[in-house]
């Protein structure tokens, strides 16, 4: 039975808002520059797929770093240690091992789309069958000490919704502490809109609490989010990145603090506070990363939309940065309209 505290439990003000995994890009480096900008109150590691034995020590640290800084950010953000498979007694050993080293939580993934994922059954895969996510979760939940939580995401389902409430009923009974919820299914993978109104149908046919995830960009859809789906506890990952400062505009829209939004070239200079972080990779990979994180500023963004459309296909670094200072200057003294560019409809990664 689990006798240790809920993260949520001491945060009186809601809403509370989560920082998703985003496998390939929500590293120890991205959780750290967002998490100092603050608003975030947990973030979760990407998947640690599990599936022949359980790791050594540096695997863990490898993913998340911040187990030897008591599973904390340098901002003091704690961070989830994340498991992917479907091996009960694996899992459970990782899950073990994790805890041993520090994770203030463990999170199970049932959400992964990703095909490569899937076909080794993990991740979404897994919400065909409701009993194996029951045997699962039992099984960490019984490895990992009473005091650290187990929490478990889940999509509403693999090609439909046909079985979200049994899927969320199996995970509650597990002993999971609480579950998040992805408001699509696989096959929709991230095309909006995302079903909030199944969240308040999860939340009524569960007893733990339920964070809402999915196609929350601005203080907007949060809050019609919270209001379908009956929970003020929120998960946020793409809307994070493509809007650093989006959790504390949200909190200040709840009336919580102070905030006026970043402008978006606070935004180009939070990107290059990337740039020592990569040093350690080619210079193709390392300009690569930066355009993957510049294509996200210029979804919420008109400006840096302008700006990407004029670097996305510099492949040097000097080149990158050249384009990057003269076309930031262009863009500054004639800001551009919407009219100059089509519509942007989201079709998911």
């Amino acid at each position: 039975m689990f006798t240790g505290q809920l993260p949520f439990s001491t945060h009186a003000d809601r809403p509370y808002i989560a920082l998703a995994p985003m496998e390939g890009l929500m590293d120890h480096h991205l959780r750290d520059l967002l998490t100092r900008v603050g608003g975030i109150d947990h973030c979760v590691t990407e998947f640690i797929r599990v599936t022949q034995q359980v790791y050594p020590a540096k695997v863990f640290r490898r993913y998340c770093p911040e187990l030897l800084n008591g599973g904390k950010t340098p901002a003091g953000t704690p961070v989830h240690v994340q498991l992917l498979g479907s091996d009960p007694e694996l899992m459970a050993a990782n899950a073990r091992k994790a805890a041993m080293l520090g994770a203030p939580a463990i999170d199970l993934n049932f959400g992964c789309p990703a095909k490569t994922v899937n076909k080794s059954q993990g991740g979404a895969v897994l919400l065909q069958y409701p009993d194996l996510l029951a045997r699962i979760t039992s099984a960490v939940r019984a490895a990992v000490p009473a005091h650290i939580p187990v929490s478990a995401k889940m999509r509403l389902g693999f090609a439909d919704k046909e079985l979200a409430l049994d899927n969320a009923r199996a995970l509650a009974s597990g002993g999971i502490q609480w579950l998040t919820v992805h408001a699509r299914t696989k096959t929709e993978g991230y095309k909006p809109p995302a079903y909030w109104d199944w969240i308040a149908r999860i939340k009524e046919t569960t007893d733990i609490p339920v964070i809402a995830n999915g196609e929350i960009w601005t203080p907007q859809q949060a809050r019609q989010c919270m209001a379908e789906s009956h929970s003020d506890l929120i998960m946020i990952g793409r809307g994070l990145v493509a809007v650093p400062d989006l959790a504390l505009q949200i909190k200040a829209d709840h009336g919580l603090l102070a905030h006026s939004a970043h402008h978006w070239q606070q935004h180009l200079e939070m990107m290059q506070a990337l740039i020592p972080c990569l040093a350690h990779l080619p210079e193709k990979a390392q300009t690569d990363r930066l355009k993957q994180w510049l294509h996200y500023f210029s979804l919420q963004s008109l400006e840096i939309r302008a700006v990407f459309e004029k670097v996305k296909r510099q492949r040097s670094l000097q080149d990158f940065f050249n384009s990057l200072a003269e076309t930031s200057a262009d863009v500054a003294a004639n800001p551009p309209n919407a009219s100059d560019y089509k519509a942007y409809q989201h079709q998911g990664f």
